[in-house]
Formats: structure tokens, C-alpha cells, sequence
């Protein structure tokens, strides 16, 4: 059991004796009332969202994980294939499950995959991800000292502002917390 005040994104909860993970969450202190965690939670079983509000004293039942690394290896319709890459025993996901994440999957990356009681329920993604870009305007040579940017398709279907000097075919470094560009990554 943790404080609410100590609710992270990403985190998986035990809310009314179902698995939550936490979309999103905000401290609130209004004026002079005590404090409360406003929170949106993901029903793993369902895929649904609700939204949520703990008082600061309230305890929450934070679900125990364990983790394998396992490997991205396919999409079959609206489910997703992993493989464990020490016993090669595969598990599936559904898209409600991996929404968030799925504009930073590709086939044969390696990814942290939670499962509660033996049940594969979520995956954790790597602070950054490369990626290739697949469509955007052509680069200007030169141009690196400038804050100018242009919107980039990259591989996965996901499209973020790159600055000009990106051209088709670059590897880029994308953070998975804001799908943001970060750098051009090494060849």
C-alpha cells in the first residue's frame, strides 16, 4: 500500500479489486481544502478509461509485477505477438492494451513486458526509441543552427517536428513520454 500522493504514470493499481494503470494523473490543492490526486485510469481487463480522485491520506493497493524481457515480433489483426527471449514462449496483447505505445513499437525490438499472477498486461517501454523517417520535406544542407521545423512521418506511422536539416531515410531519437524529437541518432 502507497500514499495517493505517490501515484506515477505508467504505475499499475488494484482499484475496486480490478488492475488500473495510471494514464494520467495532478496533485490538486484547492485553496484552503485538503489536498487530492485527480487521476485517469486504464482498466487492463476492459481497456476502459475512468477518471478518479484519491484524497491525499488515502491508500492505494499498488499491484506487484514481474517483468521479461521480450521481443516485438508481429501484429495479427488487432492483437500483438511477444516473445520471451530466454524460453521462446510467446504471449499476445490487444490494441486497447498497447494504445499508447504503439506509435513506438516495431518488429524485432526488445521490450520490458509486466505480468501480474502469471498474465502478461502491459509493456514498458525504453526512455527513447529510433526511428526512421519515411516521409518528410526534402533537408536544407547547412541548416542546423536554426529553430525551424517541419513535420516528419516516421516508420511507425507516428509524425513529429524534426528540425529542417532531418531528411527522409535519417534515423532520429524519439522520447516516449512526449513524442518529441531529441537527436538525429548514429548510422
Amino acid at each position: 500500500m502507497i500514499p495517493a500522493t505517490q501515484i506515477k504514470k505508467g504505475m499499475v493499481i488494484i482499484h475496486n479489486g480490478e488492475l488500473h494503470q495510471v494514464v494520467s494523473f495532478q496533485h490538486v490543492t484547492p485553496g484552503n481544502w485538503r489536498g487530492m490526486v485527480q487521476t485517469k485510469l486504464r482498466n487492463l481487463k476492459t481497456g476502459s478509461i475512468i477518471e478518479n480522485r484519491f484524497r491525499s491520506e488515502d491508500r492505494i493497493d499498488r499491484a506487484t509485477l514481474e517483468q521479461h524481457e521480450m521481443e516485438y515480433l508481429y501484429q495479427d489483426g488487432d492483437q500483438f505477438c511477444f516473445m520471451n527471449t530466454e524460453t521462446y514462449e510467446q504471449v499476445f496483447l490487444n490494441r486497447a492494451t498497447l494504445e499508447e505505445t504503439l506509435p513506438f513499437l516495431k518488429p524485432n525490438t526488445r521490450i520490458a513486458v509486466d505480468f501480474y499472477e502469471g498474465r502478461a498486461i502491459s509493456i514498458d517501454l525504453p526512455m527513447t526509441v529510433d526511428l526512421e523517417v519515411v516521409e518528410t520535406e526534402p533537408g536544407i544542407k547547412g541548416a542546423t543552427a536554426t529553430r525551424t521545423t517541419k513535420p516528419a512521418t516516421l516508420e511507425t506511422g507516428l509524425v513529429v517536428q524534426v528540425p529542417v536539416f532531418i531528411d527522409r531515410g535519417d534515423t532520429i531519437r524519439v522520447d516516449t513520454s512526449d513524442k518529441k524529437y531529441i537527436e538525429r541518432a548514429n548510422k
